[in-house]
């Protein structure tokens, strides 16, 4: 596969996996080449041409020309300087990386961040909280995450990658959407009667047992395991954590208890307050699932893939076999 196969297919899966759904996407990507026609000339010189095709702005290439062919790739949560580095030495021992895919954005895919917020508005209306009500509180959410990122020193990795000539790509919503629809059909498969009853059902799954022999399991951290469970929510994707006040909305909604990567001590405090259990399933963990979706298909079409950097790498395609 070259490079640009690769970034499809993480694009072709994620939009199969969208708690959009299809005809959401193409109403995103409708919505925003609207945006790009109402510019003037001189601001289309700006403008993020990707965008019109693809809805994640936070899955990304970022160097590498498209066409390399590649056998064998570096894959982590987070590529960092160090990842692109570590690519380097093990390519001067002949490993031949030709390519370092991380998850957690970098360059232009960082700044871009809060633009894959947008499908939080249908993911969380799909538990039961009014659109209207979402996408308003979202639009302030959204805001504020693109302030925070706005001073950062975003493309250093990237110069990193540039100078180093190591191809570079992350592909973070597109990996998320995978663990999202995956956390929400695992947990869907049974009913549960106590916190601790669907606590234990999420220990089955490879990876947060590899997470717990790292001390790093899933925990609860609202209600105990002999709570009631009530309706039971996950909530995998959408680029970063949503406000407070997005999730008090999940409250309101009916939502009994609430499965996150991770979840903010300000926003945990609410949930306490609203009796909503809260597991936190572990961020490497969790992102790890979505990444083991992904590179199972990659090693299917014949590419080696060397884990790094907090992936906790499990191939289910051998597994079943």
């Amino acid at each position: 596969m070259t490079i640009q196969q690769i970034y499809d297919l993480a694009l072709e899966m994620g939009i199969d996996s969208d708690p959009r759904g299809k005809t959401g996407v193409d109403k995103f990507l409708k919505r925003i080449k609207k945006e790009y026609e109402d510019l003037s000339k001189e601001k289309k010189k700006y403008f993020d041409s990707e965008s019109l095709t693809n809805p994640y702005g936070d899955t990304r290439i970022f160097v590498g020309d498209p066409k390399i062919e590649v056998k064998k790739v570096l894959a982590g949560i987070d590529a960092d300087a160090a990842e692109v580095i570590l690519a380097d030495r093990l390519n001067q021992k002949g490993l031949g990386i030709d390519l370092v895919i991380g998850h957690h954005p970098v360059g232009i895919g960082l700044v871009g961040l809060h633009e894959v917020m947008d499908l939080q508005v249908d993911s969380f209306a799909n538990e039961g909280v009014p659109i209207n009500v979402m996408h308003t509180l979202m639009m302030q959410r959204q805001d504020d995450v693109k302030r925070k990122i706005h001073p950062t020193n975003h493309n250093q990795i990237v110069d990193t990658a540039r100078l180093l000539e190591i191809p570079l790509m992350n592909l973070h919503t597109a990996w998320d959407n995978l663990g999202d629809e995956f956390m929400k059909k695992y947990i869907a498969k049974k009913t549960y009667h106590t916190v601790g009853d669907v606590l234990d059902h999420m220990m089955d799954l490879p990876e947060f047992q590899e997470a717990a022999r790292g001390k790093n399991e899933p925990a609860i951290v609202s209600g105990t395991p002999n709570t009631r469970v009530g309706k039971v929510s996950v909530m995998f994707t959408g680029g970063t954590n949503p406000s407070k006040e997005i999730y008090i909305e999940l409250a309101k909604a009916g939502v009994g208890t609430l499965i996150d990567m991770h979840i903010p001590e300000e926003a945990l405090k609410e949930l306490k307050k609203r009796h909503i259990n809260v597991i936190t399933a572990g961020h490497m963990a969790s992102d790890s699932i979505g990444a083991n979706l992904f590179l199972d298909e990659l090693e299917s079409r014949g590419i080696e893939v060397i884990p790094c950097s907090g992936l906790i790498r499990v191939n289910r395609k051998v597994q079943k076999k």
